[in-house]
């Protein structure tokens, strides 16, 4: 008995000891081989449908279209009796409400249906689905420290990850299963002294053409834990 507990001991002080030397790409690259094993994101070309429940409002059903080669992002969604329809493809920019691209200012306005907005949603989408493989885009700074940090009663292995000024100001944190290397968390910070931004608790996962994604993704602000909404996978497709 006693030589079993010794074991047990030594390897977890192995596994201990060996999470704390890896580097920030280690890490990353760890993560990357959990969630995308196959490299499967560089190609993604599928359907995802989710859909948004936040306090006091309607639930939301967003359905999206991401084509990686064929550069190509999609979003539909019904927003206050209308559907509204953004489309990018390479260049090109494609608007429709309830089926008509003849639309009004007052509409313009009130769902914000801008190709502004519509390259909003793409980065948006592409990036929150793409992770943990989008860190290795261009701009992203890759900490070389792993810090280990306990977040709502458990133990992490934490990616800082900043941007260059032209891609985004904010910092992130990323929030690996020191087993698994599974992301279970991520974070964000305008300004990191003010406590300011969100976390993301994320929880299943969805199989999607080989990648795994979070299938659940419950936000709220860092200052207070206020719930802000929670978003689920609930379909996916392959193009």
């Amino acid at each position: 008995m006693k030589y079993l507990s010794s074991i047990l001991i030594l390897a977890s002080f192995t596994s201990l000891t060996f999470s704390q030397q890896l580097t920030g790409e280690e890490l990353l690259n760890k993560a990357i081989e959990y969630h995308d094993p196959h490299g499967n994101w560089d190609s993604f070309k599928g359907m995802l449908q989710v859909t948004m429940t936040t306090p006091d409002e309607k639930q939301r059903i967003s359905d999206i279209k991401i084509d990686l080669p064929g550069q190509i992002f999609q979003l539909e969604f019904d927003q206050e009796g209308d559907r509204i329809f953004q489309r990018i493809e390479k260049d090109k920019c494609s608007l429709a409400l309830n089926g008509s691209s003849a639309i009004a200012n007052e509409a313009i306005e009130k769902h914000k249906l801008t190709c502004e907005r519509a390259s909003l949603m793409k980065n948006y989408y592409t990036y929150l689905y793409g992770l943990p493989m989008k860190l290795k885009n261009p701009g992203t700074v890759i900490s070389p420290k792993v810090e280990r940090k306990e977040f709502k009663g458990k133990e992490y292995l934490v990616l800082k990850v900043n941007y260059d000024e032209a891609v985004g100001k904010d910092i992130w944190y990323f929030y690996f299963d020191p087993k698994t290397y599974a992301m279970e968390v991520y974070q964000f910070f305008h300004d990191e002294a003010k406590n300011d931004g969100e976390y993301i608790l994320l929880s299943d996962e969805e199989n999607a053409s080989g990648i795994k994604m979070p299938k659940t993704r419950a936000w709220y602000y860092n200052k207070d834990d206020k719930y802000l909404g929670t978003d689920v996978l609930t379909k996916t497709s392959s193009l």
